[in-house]
């Protein structure tokens, strides 16, 4: 553990450092960001009406159109010549939102992503590659800031040159790898591409996120990289990853709930759900100086254990990895589908490739293809038929819905920015 002390704090001690800096949090925001001001006169609730944890459900709900509205610094509540650094969302789903950060709250940042790292198992031995972009996107920073807090050898690849990356593993014996999911499964192709088994080289754990990220694609980057893996989650509103982080056990990642205080609502109602139901995350930032949030709805669908202590030792409570994003959500034919239940389901076929996507097309009536890269090359026209009978199967299963698929040579669909797209709308609206 990075720090024992917090990680091992009892529950009751917890929730009450928790209320002690929501009331910091709540009068901190009603004083210095108008919109929370405007918020919490218009529903009548002042700062001290919040007597107990409970009371956060009086409050409003931040969502993204707010952030949006009111960028790039309507949000922040200090001034600009306290802030040392800004970083903005990847812009997947929309305008980037952006965020700057003071020196505490990059401290703040350091420690949970150290926490997050040591939890992944890596100490001041290890040789860290982090081949994340280094830019506004706050991917590569977060990991950066951890590992240098653990005392671990960083070395910032950052993101493309491919065959580079694979070199520096071989040169300097990296242990340690961070990343996008999908690109950590792109780089183990192209080692084999060059030749170089990847579960012979040196790398033995890794954090990965950014990214839907399912147990079937963990079992490959796994099995192909012969590594531990663990999953993190974070968004660039709360500080980029480390909000939370699988341990050993890998059954949940912990939230650090000294830092963030997390719901679970139905998507719909808004109304708080109970332990183990599956809804959609809510974070109110603890600590945070430059943009704190209040109950930011993060679209991200999960449920909250309802068992407090893990089996590492850690005490902070945890949440299921991400089922997907309910913006995510699409409807055909009156079905729901997650990009999430494709995947789950490509992964178990063994002929199939990490790198998909599915594309929505109309005409009388909406239609599902799904394109799928094999992970080598097929040129029977028998074995793709076989192949596309087998996938088209086992997506029926789980969506009762038959798709068309599409086979595709490795490296054929196109990579766009940091983040797989995997959902591509081509419906008439």
């Amino acid at each position: 553990m990075f720090d024992p002390k917090i990680e091992t704090l009892p529950q009751t001690n917890i929730q009450k450092l928790q209320l002690k800096r929501l009331k910091q949090t709540i009068s901190y925001v009603y004083g210095n960001i108008p919109f929370y001001k405007e918020k919490f006169d218009a529903l009548k609730i002042h700062p001290n009406d919040i007597k107990n944890l409970g009371d956060i459900q009086k409050l409003p709900f931040t969502a993204k159109d707010d952030l949006r509205q009111h960028m790039p610094f309507g949000f922040m509540a200090t001034s600009l010549q306290k802030c040392c650094e800004l970083h903005s969302s990847s812009g997947t789903t929309g305008t980037p939102i952006t965020v700057c950060y003071t020196p505490h709250d990059i401290e703040v940042w350091a420690n949970v992503m150290a926490r997050c790292l040591s939890m992944s198992g890596l100490t001041a031995n290890d040789i860290f590659q982090n081949p994340i972009p280094y830019g506004t996107f706050t991917g590569a920073f977060g990991f950066h800031y951890g590992a240098q807090k653990i005392g671990s050898l960083v070395i910032p690849s950052g993101k493309d040159q491919s065959e580079r990356q694979i070199k520096l593993m071989q040169y300097y014996g990296t242990t340690f790898l961070s990343g996008v999911a999908s690109y950590i499964q792109y780089l183990g192709q192209k080692a084999m591409d060059m030749g170089i088994d990847p579960s012979q080289l040196s790398v033995r754990n890794g954090m990965f996120g950014a990214e839907l990220f399912t147990s079937g694609m963990k079992g490959r980057i796994n099995k192909m990289w012969n590594m531990d893996v663990h999953d993190v989650y974070g968004l660039t509103e709360m500080c980029g990853p480390g909000v939370s982080a699988d341990c050993d056990m890998h059954d949940g990642l912990h939230f650090w709930e000294d830092h963030f205080l997390v719901e679970c609502i139905d998507p719909l109602s808004g109304d708080q759900l109970e332990a183990e139901e599956e809804g959609e995350l809510v974070i109110t930032t603890l600590t945070k100086e430059g943009m704190p949030l209040v109950r930011y709805r993060t679209r991200d669908l999960a449920f909250i254990y309802d068992t407090q202590k893990c089996d590492c030792g850690r005490t902070h409570r945890k949440h299921s990895v991400i089922k997907g994003r309910s913006d995510d959500m699409v409807i055909i034919k009156g079905t729901n589908i997650f990009p999430g239940q494709i995947e789950s389901a490509l992964m178990k076929i063994p002929q199939a490739g990490s790198n998909w996507r599915m594309i929505l097309t109309t005409d009388t009536i909406d239609q599902l293809v799904v394109e799928v890269e094999t992970k080598n090359k097929i040129t029977s026209q028998k074995k793709i038929a076989e192949l596309q009978r087998m996938i088209r199967e086992e997506i029926r299963s789980v969506i009762s819905l038959t798709p068309r698929i599409q086979i595709k040579p490795p490296g054929s669909i196109p990579q766009q920015g940091i983040k797989a797209k995997r959902v591509i709308d081509q419906r008439k609206k």
